[in-house]
């Protein structure tokens, strides 16, 4: 996870900052918005559930979270494990159910603050948690921990939990209560009535009035506070939940914020501690209150008055309620810090472009400090060599992919250019690296002024893709170009950018100026300042080799000023041979932003030349590809040195 550096909490204290226990499930949110559940087409898929949630929260926030549920056996159980892995959550606690499903939530948001959804909760894995699954060691490794209110509806998982309060009082970690209410998940709802906030229960307020006296802090919306207590007005609840525990009592609000009380209850429940509020657009109330307890844990367990943890959980619960999913939304510790200092001109927190592509940067899928790439995403090129045997360029390409990974093995930091035209069955091979970083082009090879391969509606196009492939686009752009050319060269380069952004997808943008002009120390740098001035800030730069150290300082120059949060440049092989490569890459390391390469035919040209030709078999093809990838990848790995900072 990209974010503040987590620190240990020193010898003798806990490793994790919190361990929140209980629901854990896969959401799927109708990307159609003002409908109904009934009419909705398509679905995105996040992590949900109260507590997985606010672990994936507090963990976006700098805080070292663990979580304590069960997952089942099955596709999407590893899904929540995988990307809670991904977050930086400690999944120590999480176990896997050989016998039961993850849960499932479909939802819709049908109007402002009207979110029908289904809970498919039958026999499902994370309600079947019980003691056995409560590890004292685990536990008490954590400064505090996190019960909710769902837990306590079985009886297995309700002793889990207090077993868990057991272990946290004994070795003196504080305990955290969301109530978390849903009166579905306690049987007195139908299935259709999932967003049903609020159904009196006498057992209910029974089960979490036993909880209260063992409890640190504890955090509800007003009908929750009534659950709580049993009681039927706000300030009588308060009261009774005062009377029955000593813990700072947060009453969420919803877009009124929050009270704080810390200590006795005031008559009056506006004298409480409150924080700054955030008028925003709402457009899905679900998961604000998980994003909201997220944030007050960041300032409470940090030691911060009450006042800023209820201004850092009011902003987050903002994110949240701006935002269509739930933990996927959710702010990072740098897009919060932005936000509390500079604020934002829009209502609608989605439209904000530098808090979006904040978020997006900050919360990365994975980690790329070094990056080697085979390239061949090449079309008219192979076209070219395999002449009236273009039908064979598929199968030509996967050898390549097998080239490949007999290079990178199991290790980190290698990847490869595949295409839609020629590149199924090489996709389709990859999948078995699964540590691959992949890319596929957009372009139409060659295109002058650049144009979409297939289709301009690029954007339907990448909803194919997988969430984790690169796409990558070639334009043949000089600054010295005219005024016109460049303009449509940039248009469409900036529709490919907000594709990226609008359906979650890198983007890697591959400048070629060589070829249509003089490239001059600062030609590059020139191109990359008029395309951030352009809004275009990609996720990848894929660019000529630089001749000296002060146009690569020019480059960096560019980058930092204008994108600090750019995964980096890779750089681009355009046929040389290996020496001149070799020669690239040491002067590209006067380069922080530079990262690795991506070449291709200097790697697969003669093999590519012999094996269409009928001279050359599959295996010595492959051996042929292995050994020149290979050896690129022995010299950057020289001169280069260690993975830079």
């Amino acid at each position: 996870m990209a974010g503040e550096e987590r620190t240990s909490l020193g010898s003798g204290e806990p490793g994790l900052d919190v361990i929140t226990i209980g629901r854990s499930s896969v959401d799927l949110y109708g990307q159609q918005i003002g409908t109904r559940l009934e009419d909705v087409g398509s679905f995105a898929k996040s992590v949900g559930g109260c507590p997985t949630n606010i672990a994936v929260g507090t963990a976006r926030l700098g805080l070292k979270s663990g979580l304590v549920t069960r997952v089942g056996n099955e596709q999407m159980g590893r899904f929540i494990r995988e990307q809670l892995e991904r977050e930086g959550v400690d999944v120590k606690g999480v176990a896997t159910d050989p016998a039961r499903l993850t849960a499932l939530v479909l939802l819709s948001v049908e109007a402002e603050g009207v979110s029908p959804m289904i809970f498919v909760r039958t026999d499902c894995a994370d309600m079947a948690l019980d003691e056995g699954d409560i590890d004292e060691a685990h536990i008490a490794s954590a400064r505090a921990i996190v019960v909710t209110g769902t837990h306590f509806s079985k009886p297995n998982s309700e002793a889990a939990q207090k077993k868990a309060i057991r272990i946290a009082r004994a070795n003196g970690r504080k305990v955290v209560f969301d109530i978390d209410y849903r009166p579905n998940l306690w049987g007195l709802a139908g299935h259709e009535a999932g967003f049903e906030r609020y159904v009196a229960s006498d057992v209910v307020s029974q089960k979490y009035k036993s909880v209260l006296a063992d409890c640190d802090l504890i955090v509800g919306t007003e009908e929750e506070v009534l659950i709580a207590s049993g009681e039927s007005t706000l300030l009588a609840a308060l009261k009774t939940i005062r009377a029955l525990s000593q813990a700072v009592i947060v009453l969420k609000r919803g877009p009124m914020g929050c009270i704080v009380y810390d200590g006795a209850i005031p008559d009056d429940l506006e004298k409480g501690i409150v924080g700054k509020g955030f008028p925003i657009e709402v457009y899905n109330v679900l998961g604000a209150g998980d994003a909201f307890m997220s944030g007050f844990l960041r300032g409470w367990l940090r030691g911060e008055p009450h006042a800023v943890s209820a201004t850092w959980a009011n902003a987050c619960g903002a994110f949240a309620v701006s935002r269509l999913l739930c933990a996927p939304e959710y702010p990072s510790w740098e897009e919060l810090s932005y936000f509390l200092a500079n604020g934002s001109k829009e209502k609608a927190l989605r439209r904000d472009a530098a808090l979006n592509h904040l978020h997006w940067a900050t919360n990365r899928r994975r980690h790329y400090p070094r990056l080697m790439a085979l390239a061949i995403d090449h079309r008219s090129q192979l076209e070219a060599i395999a002449g009236d045997k273009a039908d064979r360029i598929p199968a030509f390409k996967a050898l390549a992919v097998e080239a490949a990974g007999r290079v990178a093995g199991d290790r980190e930091g290698f990847g490869m250019l595949l295409d839609d035209k020629y590149g199924r069955d090489a996709l389709f091979a990859s999948t078995k690296y699964q540590k691959f970083w992949i890319g596929k082009p957009i372009e139409l090879p060659g295109s002058r002024p650049l144009q979409f391969e297939f289709s301009q509606d690029v954007g339907s196009r990448l909803v194919e893709w997988p969430v984790d492939h690169c796409i990558k686009c070639l334009c043949f752009y000089h600054p010295d170009d005219e005024p016109e050319l460049k303009r449509v060269q940039t248009e469409k380069l900036r529709t490919a950018y907000e594709a990226a952004r609008k359906i979650g997808r890198d983007i890697l943008v591959e400048i070629i100026a060589g070829k249509n002009g003089e490239l001059r120390e600062d030609t590059i740098a020139r191109a990359l300042t008029e395309l951030y001035a352009a809004g275009i800030k990609p996720d990848w730069w894929k660019l000529e080799p630089q001749k000296s150290e002060a146009a690569w300082t020019a480059l960096d120059a560019v980058i930092a000023a204008n994108d600090p949060w750019c995964r980096g440049v890779v750089l681009l092989g355009l046929d040389a041979p290996q020496d001149e490569l070799e020669k690239g890459f040491e002067a590209a390391q006067a380069a922080k932003a530079v990262k690795g390469f991506a070449v291709g035919r200097t790697i697969f040209a003669d093999a590519a030349k012999a094996w269409f030709a009928g001279t050359m078999n599959d295996e010595d093809a492959v051996a042929d590809m292995a050994a020149r990838f290979g050896a690129l990848v022995g010299i950057w790995e020289r001169v280069a040195g260690p993975v830079k900072a």
